[in-house]
């Protein structure tokens, strides 16, 4: 294509003067067919021709007429046609392209101080919160220690007080029992392991032994049948162990977590008061005023709290007196009539027992893992 057009510039014939200037006709007709050559060519082929072939503006034309040797140069630059145009696409795709880039970067920008003022709003609010426990945390403590010198008033409820102050003593001497009851546990299974091994004993003697076979059989059947009402004894004993360390453990040490946040109420509930009584006592102006109200309401918040907790104080601990009479009834009847039935040597009264109260007896080994399970 370029070729062809250069070719076609060659051949024309330019009119030249003495000067060696080209002359001024009034319709030049070689400059006519080269500007209708140059708007005839469609936009992709002058792309192709600005992309591979030769500068345009430098392009040289000969003259071939009239026997001379000059050369006469037209300069492309004042050919108007689809370059123009193409030039001109091609900076309003590059302006487009800039806009874009702009309204991507304000838009990320954008997105950034969104996320620091949502970080921003976090640190805000969490630095009220610690605010808020610090105030509430210095008023506790200012009440505290005015309680513990004898400077500050707190709010009794004597005959709730005295029921806590009951099952305090009460899980102490629960817990004494539970740990008495355990050692009478292990004591008793180590004996009855020492009956197991003696029997065995006795029945390995009397096979070895054959002028008293007789005698070490007796002691053999009697130990092995010790053993046997020891082992039942033993899973009544357990029963009761495990009873009675539900009833102290859970039970008890639920109502007694309910009981320590009714205390940090009252606690609350009493520093809360403190200072609306303070501040009623101050100035009566539209500062202290706002803080009057303030305070009132915080009391209001703290008192509903303090009685919702006392509530539900006084419920568990009804319900727990019930429930420990129910247990403890259970248990120590369990607990006597096992006992009796061992050292009376009933065996079939303590087999009775057992089924009484529905208390099933682990085979021996039964606690140990098989060998698939420790793999």
């Amino acid at each position: 294509m370029t070729d062809s057009i250069m070719s076609k510039a060659a051949t024309m014939e330019i009119p030249i003067n003495s000067n060696g200037d080209t002359g001024t006709l009034p319709e030049d007709d070689s400059l006519e067919q080269a500007a209708h050559l140059q708007w005839s060519l469609d936009e992709q082929d002058l792309q192709q021709v600005m992309v591979s072939g030769p500068n345009l503006n430098e392009t040289s034309i000969v003259s071939g007429g009239y026997g001379g040797t000059a050369e006469g140069i037209i300069s492309t630059s004042s050919i108007k046609g689809p370059a123009v145009r193409y030039n001109a696409e091609f900076n309003k795709r590059i302006s487009v392209e800039g806009i874009g880039s702009n309204m991507h970067h304000s838009s990320s920008s954008s997105s950034s101080m969104t996320a620091e003022e949502a970080s921003r709003g976090v640190a805000v609010e969490k630095i009220e919160t610690v605010k808020k426990w610090g105030l509430n945390t210095y008023k506790c403590t200012k009440q505290m220690i005015s309680e513990r010198f004898g400077r500050g008033s707190r709010t009794v409820d004597l005959e709730l007080e005295a029921q806590i102050e009951v099952l305090r003593d009460t899980k102490k001497k629960y817990e004494n029992v539970l740990r008495l009851a355990r050692a009478l546990t292990n004591h008793f299974y180590n004996m009855v392991q020492t009956q197991h091994a003696l029997g065995d004993t006795f029945a390995d003697l009397s096979q070895k032994s054959p002028e008293l076979r007789d005698e070490f059989g007796y002691n053999a059947e009697t130990q092995k049948l010790l053993c046997k009402n020891g082992e039942t004894l033993l899973g009544a004993v357990n029963f009761f162990v495990s009873s009675i360390n539900t009833l102290v453990n859970k039970t008890m040490e639920d109502s007694l977590m309910t009981i320590k946040m009714y205390e940090g109420a009252r606690l609350e509930f009493d520093a809360y008061r403190s200072d609306l009584e303070e501040l009623s006592l101050g100035p009566k102006d539209a500062v202290a005023m706002a803080r009057i109200d303030a305070a009132q309401q915080q009391y209001q918040v703290q008192k509903d709290k303090y009685e919702r907790l006392r509530s539900d104080v006084i419920i568990k601990l009804k319900f727990l007196e019930e429930n420990k009479v129910k247990v403890m009834h259970k248990q120590l009847l369990l607990f006597h009539n096992a006992i009796s039935a061992y050292f009376a040597g009933n065996q079939q009264q303590l087999e009775q027992t057992l089924k009484q109260f529905n208390i099933k007896l682990r085979p021996p080994g039964a606690d140990k893992p098989s060998w698939l399970e420790e793999q």
